[in-house]
């Protein structure tokens, strides 16, 4: 099974850093499916409550609470659906879904499915949230 990797706090970001809720249990879920995905080794997966891990990207906590959050190499950070479409196209290679979200219906659409989904994510099936697993550095914040 595929880990999650914590993140030293210091040291240039070469890969595109997710930061998830590691006390969801679909988010850990879907966090190990991108890793199947991700032949080409192109992501690093942390979830938020790593300690120091938001404010080393000039996030809050509460930032990190109600979206996922990817930070490319160059600094730019994406929430929520934005972040996954950016996922997506890390994966296949093709800027696809991000020139879509461009466009005003798409990204009304992806918003609007994305902020239903992270409202209903305690419903939606997972495996054992990152943060409850043996070892791993999650801080107080769980």
């Amino acid at each position: 099974m595929p880990t999650v990797e914590e993140l030293p706090m210091t040291g240039a970001q070469e890969k595109l850093l997710v930061i998830f809720d590691g006390s969801c249990d679909f988010c850990t879920a879907t966090v190990q499916t991108i890793q199947r995905c991700d032949w080409r080794d192109t992501f690093r997966f942390a979830p938020f409550q790593q300690p120091g891990l938001p404010e080393q990207h000039g996030l809050t906590i509460a930032q990190c609470e109600q979206a996922v959050w990817i930070i490319m190499p160059d600094g730019h950070k994406f929430a929520g659906a934005h972040a996954a479409s950016s996922i997506l196209d890390a994966i296949l290679i093709l800027p696809l879904f991000n020139t879509l979200y461009q466009l005003p219906p798409f990204a009304h659409i992806a918003n609007t499915l994305y902020a239903w989904v992270a409202r209903n994510r305690s419903h939606f099936p997972g495996v054992t949230p990152y943060c409850q697993r043996p070892g791993a550095q999650c801080g107080a914040t769980q």
